[in-house]
């Protein structure tokens, strides 16, 4: 397998496991497993870890189990890539919402970027919702364009 195929798998691993974390963020966290994704909804949080942090499972199992299918058939099969591309994702959770978002480690805290500020903005949506019912913006790194574009007319209104 050449390099640029297996960048291909990873980077389109990626793009599907955010539509894979939407999907379990929806049916899965807002639905049979509400109980241990409450407390993310809830206003006062108790420590520094939630049960909703357990959900970090059910993306590490499937990494780490393609990882080890991958490196018994080696580098010729895309499963050590597929992953890898897991894992990255796992990643830029990790920064993008417990960091950035949910500013759990006090970094990241002033950016410019219509980007960043429209997925805070979309996530601050999300939690507006304290029950399992009536969500909105499931999405970590997709949300609706409309939440950029306020980001944008925002930033531009504090430069006049």
């Amino acid at each position: 397998m050449n390099t640029w195929t297996i960048i291909a798998i990873i980077a389109a691993t990626f793009v599907v496991m955010e539509g894979v974390a939407w999907a379990t963020h929806k049916y899965v966290m807002h639905g049979f497993l509400w109980h241990l994704h409450a407390d993310h909804h809830k206003k006062d949080h108790y420590g520094f870890l939630e049960r909703n942090d357990s959900f970090f499972l059910i993306f590490a199992v499937p990494s780490m189990a393609l990882f080890a299918v991958g490196s018994y058939q080696g580098l010729h099969t895309p499963w050590l890539w597929i992953g890898l591309g897991i894992l990255v994702y796992g990643i830029a959770y990790f920064f993008v919402h417990e960091v950035f978002i949910h500013q759990r480690i006090k970094w990241l805290r002033n950016t410019k970027s219509p980007y960043f500020l429209g997925i805070r903005k979309a996530h601050k949506i999300h939690h507006k919702h304290l029950g399992k019912e009536d969500g909105e913006c499931f999405g970590m790194l997709w949300v609706p364009l409309k939440y950029f574009r306020e980001a944008r007319k925002a930033l531009s209104n504090q430069a006049n």
